[in-house]
């Protein structure tokens, strides 16, 4: 019989622990999985995965493995708005160091992951780079939603009427009827904002089963899902597949091109690029991004990019049929959690629908989805999503800044008319230290589509913002931020600043002397009086080309 790792730890003790437990003797030798459940009942997100856990505990033992469920913090964008945000991108790293403790403590022999929203996914990954044993990822599915005055209606379309809804023109009973219409069961939102943009990603880099996203929640199909991939963990450990083994520089190049070819979240870049980290993988993922984006052209338009919905993207084949269409732009060779690689993974991958996932002979558009921008305000870069259409979202902005460290006075400033057509919104002071942990002013875009201002004003922040906000030319993710002393935290109103996607420029038109003359008295965008968790995170977190991880 193969020695586990978890077995040279089988003291007297902890059997004793786990036959009250209900372990049976005999059960003591076989491998023990971690279930890594992220799971609470704060946010629809996770409402189901308790189900989930148990079930997998039972393929799991089926599989010949026995497996211990661990929990961590479950954090949902739309839930957890305390702190400016600030605990959403923190919890990231939080959930990634709960799993190392908890799964090195008790020297477990593999892990199951149970992914769901945004953050819960790159932690999980981020310790399973970090630990380095047998790991799969069972991402949960996204959310049903309903219908408002006969139209498909989703957590996107109710975040877009909150702006409308702020400036009197949606009533109270209108938002009500569309609060109960927008979500009808667990799981993510049905946009391609973060969440459903890192269970893609996830299976482009070989972390997931083939075929096995998008997948709508509670599903038939999320469900043999979860049934092949307990099993698969089981026959992982046997074999000492190992996360570094499949943290290559091929696999992240696909996980990159695939985001791009489907123009996914932005956050995903940061994400991917602390799994690289974790994984001891030299691979810079930013640079992919910047590498790739003029090669790889957009072959899916899901909302908020395209009209499209996610569902149509799982009918028409997933993230395999994406893989497909680009194979021949994809390394074939690299090794996957099936046991396969991607050249025999994509073997059996079929386009049901080529109107949704296009070929690369047919794509939506040939320029770039996500780009890079460099200039004197984003001297590392900052990051720009562009839209199909570049009548509906321009790609080129230049007008005077309006500068807010408050994105509460930025949206005061739009609903009394002190934003208007030609103005560039500077929100800064949102960075991972500044804020700290990272705010999102992606509200201000819906808050501009109220005033009917969507692609008349520009946004640029130090901050980050869901891969939902798709109404308004907007850079995040400016690094260095203005706590860092970065040169967004010197724009003043009314310096005029130049956005140009397709050239990669972000720019003020200040001279570099003005901006060193600035400095010499520039605000303190440092948060001070930090405690607990977000105090420990400000001080140990790396910049956002670092992957903002904290070790």
């Amino acid at each position: 019989m193969k020695e586990y790792r978890s077995n040279k730890a089988n003291n007297p003790i902890r059997k004793s622990m786990w036959l009250n437990l209900g372990i049976k003797e005999e059960d003591m030798e076989k491998p023990k999985i971690a279930i890594i459940n992220s799971s609470s009942n704060i946010a629809v997100c996770f409402s189901h995965l308790d189900a989930i856990a148990k079930f997998a505990a039972e393929e799991i033992y089926k599989a010949g493995g026995i497996s211990f469920e661990i929990r961590t913090a479950a954090p949902a964008d739309f839930i957890f708005t305390g702190h400016n945000g600030g605990f959403v991108q923190a919890s990231r790293d939080l959930i990634a160091n709960d799993i190392e403790a908890a799964v090195e403590g008790a020297s477990l022999d593999g892990i199951l992951c149970l992914a769901s929203c945004d953050k819960t996914l790159p932690g999980q990954l981020m310790a399973a780079a970090r630990i380095n044993i047998p790991t799969i990822v069972v991402p949960c599915g996204y959310q049903p939603c309903g219908t408002y005055k006969g139209e498909h209606f989703d957590i996107e379309d109710l975040f877009q009427q909150l702006g409308h809804y702020a400036m009197g023109k949606v009533t109270d009973s209108e938002m009500e009827e569309m609060s109960r219409a927008a979500i009808k069961g667990p799981g993510v939102c049905q946009g391609l904002g973060t969440a459903n943009s890192m269970h893609i990603a996830c299976e482009a880099l070989g972390f997931a089963l083939p075929g096995t996203t998008p997948v709508l929640a509670n599903s038939r199909k999320m469900w043999d899902a979860v049934a092949a991939a307990s099993k698969r963990i089981v026959e992982m450990v046997n074999e000492d597949i190992k996360p570094r083994d499949l943290l290559t520089p091929g696999a992240f190049q696909n996980c990159v091109k695939t985001i791009l070819a489907i123009s996914g979240s932005t956050n995903t870049m940061k994400h991917i690029q602390a799994i690289a980290k974790e994984g001891k993988c030299s691979t810079d993922v930013f640079e992919l991004f910047d590498r790739f984006a003029d090669d790889v052209p957009l072959l899916v338009g899901i909302r908020p990019n395209g009209k499209h919905f996610i569902d149509d993207m799982e009918a028409a084949g997933g993230t395999a049929a994406v893989m497909k269409q680009l194979e021949s732009m994809l390394c074939l060779d690299e090794m996957t959690v099936s046991g396969r690689t991607v050249r025999e993974n994509l073997e059996t991958a079929r386009v049901l629908d080529p109107e949704v996932i296009r070929p690369l002979s047919n794509a939506l558009n040939y320029r770039p989805a996500i780009v890079l921008v460099k200039g004197n305000i984003a001297e590392t870069f900052g990051v720009i999503k562009l839209q199909i259409d570049d009548h509906y979202k321009p790609n080129y902005f230049k007008g005077p800044a309006k500068v807010f460290t408050d994105q509460g006075e930025a949206s005061r400033a739009i609903r009394d008319g002190r934003i208007v057509k030609g103005d560039v919104i500077v929100v800064c002071g949102m960075g991972l230290t500044g804020s700290p942990g990272m705010g999102g002013p992606g509200g201000l875009i819906f808050a501009l589509d109220g005033q009917g201002l969507g692609s008349d004003v520009a946004i640029v922040t130090d901050g980050h913002a869901s891969g939902l906000c798709n109404l308004a030319l907007m850079v995040v993710d400016v690094t260095p931020e203005a706590a860092a002393g970065g040169n967004i935290g010197l724009i003043r109103d009314g310096d005029i600043i130049t956005i140009d996607a397709l050239n990669r420029v972000l720019s003020v038109d200040v001279s570099d002397e003005e901006l060193a003359e600035r400095r010499k008295n520039a605000p303190d965008y440092l948060g001070k009086g930090e405690q607990g968790w977000l105090k420990l995170y400000q001080e140990r977190v790396k910049p956002i080309d670092q992957g903002a991880v904290i070790i």
